[in-house]
């Protein structure tokens, strides 16, 4: 059965992009990481958040831009928005509801991991008790603002348990469980 993990990079002070969805801060930072390397072939599927799908690319201009992971990975890929677009992507199926999009990209992602991008969709996933693991890849540096990687108005506590840490000179990788 799939299972749901939300990877992403991130700042130090935990920032997922920078103001107005600036993703080109990440760019210094998305070298060679052996976790990642270990990471996508075992992705099934993707689901991704409206903004996050059309947003800004790290990958922008240079090979790779506008796929997956910088074209490292490809599959399925399930949108979650009530706006799909007139000319929709090859590739790529929208689905206005959350939780038929977590059905089918489970269903495609079979035994392997159904990969959440965007900060909106994984906190969809922990509010529905659907997210099971958290890969974060720390970039050494502070961004200020932007979207943070987690935000709750009034809070609320998600714990997790250390699976791994792996240190790369352009990132950190800290993988939980989701408990």
């Amino acid at each position: 059965m799939a299972k749901v993990l939300y990877s992403v990079t991130l700042s130090v002070d935990g920032f997922i992009t920078g103001p107005d969805g600036d993703m080109q801060w990440m760019r210094p930072y998305l070298g060679p990481n052996p976790e990642v390397d270990d990471l996508l072939p075992r992705i099934g599927s993707l689901l991704i958040g409206r903004r996050s799908h059309d947003g800004d690319d790290p990958h922008k201009g240079e090979p790779g831009e506008g796929e997956a992971f910088g074209g490292g990975w490809s599959g399925p890929a399930y949108v979650v928005t009530h706006r799909p677009p007139s000319d929709p992507e090859a590739g790529v199926t929208y689905v206005a509801d959350f939780t038929k999009a977590l059905a089918q990209a489970k269903e495609a992602a079979g035994d392997k991991y159904v990969n959440v991008i965007g900060a909106n969709i994984a906190k969809q996933c922990i509010e529905a008790g659907q997210l099971d693991e958290v890969l974060l890849f720390y970039a050494p540096v502070m961004l200020g603002d932007g979207t943070r990687l987690f935000a709750h108005p009034d809070g609320r506590t998600v714990p997790l348990e250390r699976i791994s840490v792996t240190e790369t000179p352009l990132a950190t990788s800290l993988w939980f469980k989701v408990v």
